[in-house]
């Protein structure tokens, strides 16, 4: 049993959260609420403060419904705009921004997989504002099957197993939880929503990552926890034909590394402006004119407008396979995903390194702690192997092969 302390349970909204309309409503609210939460996110980080408060404001914007299909009363975003938002609010928090991934992840496997009932159920739940959080990795074995288990007794169901890197379980109201269940002779996967309030769950504040240091994503304990049905979801079976939850998972991700870099960047600039020193061998009397520095801002706009492309161009091909999810629209969205997935990591670990090169040593003083910029793109973009999305790059474009269908690339 772990000896970390036991999340409590979050409370549930006391009124239901402002309904975004529109595309330009999610990014016009999202700039404004990003003021918010920059002004404390580095104390927020040096401290490790759960953000309860901010999470509460942030449900309250909106924002954690705009990807609700229009037809079940939400705004029904694009992808675009979906990940503009997340990066909007990565640049001024990592943290935050990562904590609603999973989230949107659930809200897409109902939308794919979920029986009418279903997507009504939870789609209101979640306009209520009500929050999903998720256990679905698993740690000890290397052959990535999942132990956690949905068994049957007596016609009854139940959820029996552990879970960890649970971002967002902590905060949750509702915990999707990958289990296998014995159809037929074989183990097959399902996404059970589990209420976190439900006996037998168990939460433990566990996370103790150098980075990404207050998403929440602790360990999840399911002893003998009765679920009912109607919260079952197929999983697998949504990933034996094509569809569209593998690329817009992964575009949230993308989207979070580059809001990173574009915080970090943010603040180098600041630096730089007000703080840093031009080096002596310049002769100009303000960085800002140091031509060897211009060089390197230079080099890291660059980098991050051409990943924030990337981003906005894989975000109409992730909408094409949402629309038309055959095994062509939904390959070129994978493909695409993953070459923006490519260069937001590049850009985002680049911006954090030259934050600090160009601003020299008093930017390594504790009270400004930018190296939180640093641990969290480099902790998030450890979530999977960069290098894997070379070679599926290189298959499909020089043999034809198409990616494999899961939530990894």
């Amino acid at each position: 049993m772990s000896s970390a302390p036991i999340a409590v349970p979050a409370t549930h909204p006391a009124t239901s959260p402002h309904l975004i309309k529109t595309d330009a409503e999610a990014v016009r609210v999202a700039t404004e609420f990003a003021k918010t939460l920059r002004a404390g996110a580095s104390e927020r980080d040096a401290e490790r403060r759960l953000p309860w408060q901010e999470l509460d404001a942030f449900v309250a914007t909106g924002l954690w419904g705009i990807s609700v299909p229009k037809a079940y009363g939400g705004a029904g975003v694009s992808s675009g705009t979906l990940a503009k938002v997340t990066a909007i609010i990565g640049a001024a928090d990592g943290s935050l921004s990562q904590i609603p991934q999973n989230h949107y992840y659930a809200l897409e496997v109902l939308r794919v997989g979920g029986s009418a009932a279903q997507k009504r159920f939870f789609y209101d739940k979640v306009l209520a504002g009500e929050r999903l959080g998720n256990a679905l990795a698993e740690i000890g074995h290397k052959d990535f099957k999942r132990r956690t288990r949905l068994v049957e007794e007596d016609g009854k169901l139940f959820v029996e197993g552990t879970k960890y890197y649970c971002t967002g379980a902590i905060y949750a109201h509702w915990i999707p939880t990958l289990v296998t269940r014995q159809e037929d002779g074989a183990d097959r996967l399902f996404i059970v929503f589990v209420p976190r309030t439900a006996p037998g769950v168990t939460i433990y504040d566990d996370w103790d990552g150098f980075g990404q240091r207050v998403t929440g994503s602790g360990t999840v304990r399911f002893e003998h926890v009765a679920v009912e049905g109607e919260w079952i979801l197929p999983f697998q079976a949504s990933f034996e034909r094509p569809t569209s939850i593998g690329p817009l998972a992964q575009i949230i991700h993308a989207a979070i590394d580059l809001g990173i870099g574009q915080g970090a960047y943010r603040d180098t600039l600041e630096f730089v402006r007000s703080r840093a020193r031009a080096w002596i061998d310049a002769k100009v009397e303000s960085a800002g004119e140091d031509p060897l520095t211009l060089s390197e801002i230079g080099k890291v706009r660059i980098s991050l407008r051409a990943a924030e492309a990337l981003v906005e161009r894989a975000a109409r091909l992730v909408d094409a396979a949402m629309e038309a999810p055959d095994e062509a629209n939904v390959a070129a969205a994978s493909i695409a995903v993953a070459e923006a997935k490519i260069l937001t990591t590049k850009a985002g670990l680049l911006a954090a390194n030259k934050l600090f090169e160009l601003s020299g040593t008093s930017s390594t003083m504790a009270e400004d702690n930018y190296d939180r910029h640093w641990r969290n793109v480099r902790t998030h973009t450890l979530h999977d192997p960069v290098r894997w999305k070379y070679q599926a790059i290189g298959q499909y474009y020089l043999n034809g092969r198409l990616p494999r269908r899961h939530g990894a690339i």
